[in-house]
């Protein structure tokens, strides 16, 4: 690697004021003491030792390299650091974090300014910390983040619960279990674990206790005050992830101070996600770092305001390596101009003005509880079936409105938009909506897709029953992409979308009125055509050694005899050792959601984790299993943690709780 050279520190202790000693690996460019440079700070709970070590080494370096000293820190209770971890994104891990910035500016090889960087949980926090205003933080860098906790993140989507909520309380418990490495921190590895088994919280306790936008989830949540935030941020994020909306919202609610960046990408830094086409991170990165960092006039500040990846008339696929498609530049975003389509009186889907009878054409709904198997995973780190499938499945389950083929391409960008009457029997129903391409083949591809707790159709604050008719509207997540000549363009409604979202106690269908029914599409409108940089090294990633293979299995298996249908995940990692530090680490995740296709109360979830450390003469494992079922009244949760020191059990822990269902 060229540029300047640069030295790894393997472990620094950063000491808080109470204190914790935090962890931390470095990448120090030489001279820096002589020559002050710039840092960067990542804050995260994945532990820089093994969990996020493989991406680390293909960033830092290069940044490093140019002289940009790159600060990767565990946070509270994870890795190498003290203490336990008290929950997401809490006001004592955001305080942490400005300890940390502060702790960087003083340092005599810093030259006193300081920029935050992560993507999912180290997005969230630098967006959080940003704007809590810490005066050495000069900039920040959040790819696959979030501006709505509430709306916008792995818990609940407009009212609705999602499965992924489960997923990732399961994951960060096994995550949380994991013992600190004994070549770091010595002897004190047993006493540290143990605290963490003894005391880490079951996040899923927490989050199922504020089931509505309560003052839990608007705490760090930028949108609810964007103003707090005074430094530049540029915000980036992939049509494949789950996190699509936030860069169009950033740009939005931050105005000049943001830019944005969104490719075909799943929930994967940009120089070596999928779907290719990939972005040229690192010199974007390091560009943004030197403009904010040092005030190089470099012109990253005079940037296009959004860049992003329209896909063109793609297909789903077993892994999708490339996805067709073309870059724009909006050098100022505006909020798009739509086109609006109608449900005609053959059920069709027609562009332009309502025509004919307006009187209402009511029609009734009732998907089975398992349409959605077609539907991917929330957030994405494979572009294989994580990602939505052939629409097909589920349009079977749905009631489906669909265009004549296009005279001419569509090209859109931004969030579609749907209003529709409805009633039902019950005080609440769900209700999903998905824009779909019509191949000239019949291959049936999800553009976009958005969910709604009709109780939660006048907000999230303060859910309400359905009693009678209501105009309800219903906001897609942001999509950039291409419908062909030729295409058919599709709207697919469901009153289920499972796995993805978990169904209300009752099923009662819903009648909606295809007369009220307006699906606005935003138009991409004029743009500039840009020519993104492709990485210069195609494949960054640092090779470990494989001790054993890795295995991937998702299924869906409908058992006809016991009426029941099941959603199979297994992911193995591998084990893999790092060649200089010899820890070797695997994880395995299995999974399975399971429902009767007519019996809401019949859903269950279960998640189970295992986690392997190892290196000559010493090896631990944790194995941890959360649960969630239903009554008509509550939710019933459920986790158990073991952990292991060889083959001996050491540790065992058991959670058990029901919370009250609010209006979900």
């Amino acid at each position: 690697m060229s540029g300047r050279p640069f030295k790894v520190l393997e472990n620094e202790w950063i000491v808080l004021r109470d204190g914790t000693r935090l962890a931390a690996r470095m990448w120090m460019p030489d001279g820096a003491d002589a020559d002050p440079v710039p840092a960067v700070l990542e804050f995260l709970p994945y532990r820089k030792r093994d969990g996020t070590s493989v991406r680390d080494e293909s960033t830092y370096p290069s940044f490093a390299a140019a002289g940009i000293a790159g600060v990767r820190v565990d946070i509270r209770g994870s890795g190498e650091s003290d203490g336990v971890i008290d929950g997401e994104y809490t006001p004592l891990e955001l305080a942490n974090a400005c300890e940390v910035i502060a702790w960087i500016a003083a340092q005599s090889w810093s030259n006193g300014a300081v920029g935050m960087m992560g993507i999912s949980w180290g997005g969230f926090n630098c967006l959080q910390v940003a704007a809590l205003r810490p005066p050495a933080l000069k900039a920040v860098i959040s790819i696959a983040s979030t501006v709505d906790r509430y709306n916008d993140d792995i818990h609940y989507k407009n009212g609705c619960h999602l499965s992924a909520q489960l997923s990732w309380a399961a994951t960060m418990l096994a995550y949380q279990s994991r013992a600190p490495d004994p070549v770091l921190v010595g002897d004190r590895w047993r006493d540290m674990w143990m605290e963490r088994l003894a005391n880490e919280p079951f996040f899923m306790e927490e989050w199922l206790a504020h089931q509505r936008r309560d003052d839990f989830w608007r705490h760090g949540s930028i949108c609810d005050d964007f103003s707090a935030v005074e430094v530049p941020a540029l915000v980036i994020a992939g049509w494949a992830d789950g996190y699509r909306n936030t860069p169009l919202r950033a740009v939005e609610g931050l105005g000049e101070k943001a830019k944005a960046i969104i490719g075909p990408w799943i929930h994967k830094y940009p120089h070596f996600a999928w779907p290719k086409p990939r972005a040229d991170f690192l010199n974007e990165a390091i560009r943004w770092w030197n403009r904010w960092l040092r005030g190089e006039e470099n012109g990253a500040d005079e940037l296009p305001q959004v860049r992003a990846y329209v896909l063109d008339a793609v297909k789903p696929a077993a892994w999708r390596d490339f996805d067709p498609g073309f870059w724009v530049a909006k050098q100022h975003w505006q909020k798009p101009q739509f086109q609006a389509f109608h449900a005609d009186e053959s059920g069709g889907l027609r562009a332009g003005a309502r025509a004919g009878n307006t009187a209402a054409r009511d029609v009734y709904l009732k998907s089975p509880l398992d349409t959605g198997t077609a539907s991917g995973e929330y957030f994405t780190l494979k572009p294989d079936a994580e990602m939505a499938g052939d629409q097909r499945i589920d349009d079977a389950g749905s009631l489906v409105f669909q265009s004549p083929r296009l005279d001419e391409a569509l090209d859109c960008l931004g969030q579609a938009v749907l209003e529709i009457t409805v009633s039902c029997d019950a005080p609440w129903a769900n209700l999903a909506a998905r824009l779909v391409d019509i191949h000239q083949d019949g291959t049936a591809t999800r553009v976009a897709f958005g969910v709604l707790n009709l109780a939660h159709r006048n907000g999230n604050a303060a859910p309400e029953r359905l009693d009678g008719k209501a105009k309800v509207t219903l906001v897609l997540d942001a999509c950039g992409y291409r419908f062909a000549k030729g295409h058919r363009i599709r709207l697919a409604l469901s009153t289920a979308y499972w796995p993805m979202i978990l169904p209300p106690p009752f099923d009662p269908g819903l009648t909606l009125d295809q007369a009220s029914l307006e699906l606005r599409l935003p138009l991409l409108g004029a743009f500039e055509a840009l020519d993104m940089p492709q990485p210069a090294n195609p494949n960054p990633l640092p090779i470990y050694k494989n001790l054993k293979q890795s295995e991937t299995r998702r299924k869906v298996i409908r058992d006809l005899n016991a009426h029941r249908t099941d959603y199979c995940i297994y992911e193995d990692t591998g084990l893999n050792e790092h060649p200089e530090t010899g820890l070797a680490a695997r994880q395995v995740r299995d999974e399975v959601w399971s429902i009767s296709p007519d019996d809401p109360l019949s859903m269950t979830g279960r998640s189970s984790w295992i986690c392997e450390m190892q290196r000559p003469g010493w090896s631990v494992r944790s194995e941890s299993t959360a649960s969630i079922s239903c009554t008509e009244t509550h939710w019933r949760i459920s986790a158990t943690v073991r952990a292991y020191e060889g083959e001996a059990e050491v540790f065992c822990k058991d959670f058990s709780s029901e919370v009250p269902r609010d209006f979900m």
